[in-house]
């Protein structure tokens, strides 16, 4: 690679001003004038060919390109100042900012104690939670850690570890049962109502497959369709129409009685659970230490008892 003594130029004062939100924070956290700043993100912009910022006199955002550039370069300052501290022999102790992204009912039942837990162990980080159901671009919106719960991930360029193994469940209430009927088969759906979860990609089309193979697809019009997993669960309990939630989303419902599951005779679809992030490479501490903890106090080797199939 041929020498570029201005590949850097710039980097430092175009972070500062992401993070800070405006030239004038930027200059006042940098030490430098205002003109020194707009110079040098002009001069950045110029040498790399792109837009990096949409500016005005009243706001200040990414591009597009700017985006992808700043995660890049918050990734060469980290890594620049974790070899600057190993050199310096001092202990890398996680600190700094962990931005996560969690479905809301995973979040409120498994992740709340952890992250206290977490949190009393390493003070020094700050913890950026967003509990949101929808799926998130995580290199896009700064994530370093998501939490997701799929049978399989689609995303192969980001690196993904089990943290705990599930299943999917079709439930209804007794109270229901009695007033509309037991379904024998996944087709008798269409003639029941139905509670769906908006997120899936195709939320009213439940498949089924049988302990020998043959698969089931049943294309349903729900009565009600939600994205919340707590909403399905308290609406199936009220005796509002059968559902289908994870396993992980369930206390005792089953083994009380308040829920009872239908069609036992197929297989239970797995449904995992991962801790999602960009890279391995040059892991910060804090995303590292956040991988190991929860690794550690939620074991994936251990099948939900509510999760394993049946038979």
């Amino acid at each position: 690679m041929r020498y570029n003594g201005q590949l850097l130029d710039g980097v430092l004062v175009f972070v500062e001003v992401v993070k800070r939100g405006s030239f004038t924070a930027a200059a006042e956290s940098s030490g430098h004038s205002n003109s020194y700043i707009s110079k040098s993100i002009n001069k950045l912009e110029s040498r790399i060919g792109v837009r990096l910022l949409h500016r005005t006199t009243r706001s200040l955002s990414l591009t597009d390109e700017g985006q992808l550039y700043f995660q890049q370069c918050q990734q060469i300052i980290q890594d620049a100042e974790q070899v600057q501290h190993l050199l310096g022999g001092q202990q890398q102790e996680p600190s700094g900012t962990l931005k996560i992204s969690c479905p809301v009912s995973f979040g409120l039942s498994r992740l709340r104690p952890l992250l206290v837990a977490y949190a009393t162990r390493y003070p020094k980080v700050r913890l950026d939670l967003d509990l949101d159901d929808r799926h998130v671009d995580i290199v896009a919106e700064g994530i370093d850690v998501s939490i997701r719960a799929a049978g399989q991930l689609e995303d192969s360029s980001l690196v993904s570890r089990r943290i705990l193994r599930a299943a999917g469940v079709t439930l209804a209430s007794p109270a229901y049962l009695q007033a509309h009927g037991c379904p024998a088969s996944p087709e008798e759906l269409v003639h029941h109502q139905t509670i769906s979860y908006r997120y899936l990609k195709q939320p009213e089309l439940w498949t089924y497959e049988h302990h020998d193979g043959r698969e089931i697809a049943v294309r349903l019009k729900s009565r009600i369709i939600t994205n919340s997993p707590e909403m399905e669960l308290s609406l199936c309990l009220a005796g509002q129409g059968i559902t289908q939630l994870p396993t992980f989303n369930l206390a005792d419902e089953l083994e009380t009685g308040q829920l009872v599951e239908l069609f036992r005779e197929y297989r239970r679809p797995r449904i995992d659970i991962f801790l999602v992030y960009p890279s391995r490479r040059h892991m910060p501490s804090k995303v590292r230490s956040f991988i190991d903890f929860v690794a550690q106090h939620v074991d994936a080797s251990q099948c939900d008892k509510k999760g394993a199939a049946p038979g």
